[in-house]
């Protein structure tokens, strides 16, 4: 789906002859606002297993205080990778009270896995060195995770 919104850009500016924003957040993903110390966040839910599977895929940029949160079935060592993802990230892996296990940095398009240092129930993906600009660290705690619907 996002490529087809990239792709719907192009043709728009081939015909038009102007430039085309595209949108940082899929229309048809709900953004749920999370808090990391006193930093708010604009997070894209991915809690289906279409949505965790497309992530932030085909995305050119994303907004610094814009994310996305991964909400998983089950409390497990899930891991992170960067296929057709354009954008350097980095992941923080969370427990199910929304306290930070680790953080990983992730390069774009690359296969590399990336996972929890223990059992996680979310994942928060945002611009690479966001975290780290912002003193966010393993066993911080992420607001706001309390109220996100389960995964399904």
């Amino acid at each position: 789906m996002k490529f087809r919104a990239v792709g719907a850009c192009a043709a728009a500016v081939l015909a038009v002859g102007s430039m085309c924003v595209v949108p940082a957040a899929r229309a048809d993903l709900p953004v749920v606002e999370l808090g990391a110390g006193m930093y708010r966040i604009e997070a894209e839910l991915a809690h289906t297993d279409m949505t965790r599977q497309i992530g932030l895929m085909n995305r050119p940029m994303m907004p610094a205080q814009h994310g996305m949160v991964f909400v998983f079935t089950e409390d497990a060592r899930h891991c992170m990778w960067m296929k057709n993802t354009l954008l350097p990230l980095s992941v923080a892996f969370l427990d199910r009270e929304g306290r930070i296990l680790n953080i990983e940095d992730m390069k774009p398009q690359t296969l590399d896995s990336h996972c929890a240092a223990g059992p996680a129930r979310f994942a928060l993906e945002m611009n690479e060195g966001w975290f780290a600009g912002r003193g966010v660290r393993a066993g911080d705690k992420i607001r706001g995770i309390d109220k996100l619907p389960a995964g399904r």
